[in-house]
């Protein structure tokens, strides 16, 4: 199961299927993601390296291997990314004799956005904004406020002595 969603990157299956492939496949994302040769074989004993074949014109063609692809194309897709890179979509179809629940579990795009990136990053820089509009508008006003009436004062001291001026 775990080399059809890395040879198709999304398969139907049930809830319960789903929840119990999904660690073991981001084990294995994490593993090519370090990439080295004893990965590799671990992977390899772990997967089995089973050929991707397509049908091209009615005649199968050999398009590489699982563990090929998954170090080739999955790993460097998730290199940013510190997990979660599979979700699971239910569906309302039924599965036909058993009536169990059915699920599309895929491997996520390289360009879906972290959760935390989507909910936490907005809601920080709002409050960075608050906070920093919060410090500088009484920052602003504490260092007018002793400006001002220096400001004033020689103005007042000034038009006192020209009125007085005026009036003799």
């Amino acid at each position: 199961m775990a080399q059809s969603l890395i040879e198709h990157e999304t398969i139907s299956t049930t809830v319960q299927k789903a929840k119990e492939i999904k660690p073991f496949v981001e084990r294995l994302i994490t593993l090519a993601k370090k990439g080295k040769l004893e990965h590799r074989r671990r992977a390899i004993s772990l997967l089995g390296n089973r050929s991707i074949i397509a049908y091209e014109d009615g005649e199968p063609v050999k398009k590489g291997t699982v563990v090929g692809k998954l170090f080739s194309e999955l790993a460097p897709r998730y290199l940013d990314r510190q997990g979660g890179y599979t979700r699971i979509v239910r569906l309302s179809l039924r599965r036909l004799g058993d009536n169990g629940e059915l699920v599309l579990l895929q491997l996520l795009g390289a360009d879906e956005p972290l959760k935390r990136e989507r909910r936490g990053a907005s809601k920080r820089r709002a409050r960075r904004r608050a906070k920093a509009a919060g410090q500088a508008a009484p920052a602003a006003t504490q260092a007018q406020t002793p400006e001002e009436p220096a400001a004033q004062a020689p103005e007042a001291a000034a038009e006192p002595a020209g009125e007085q001026e005026k009036q003799s």
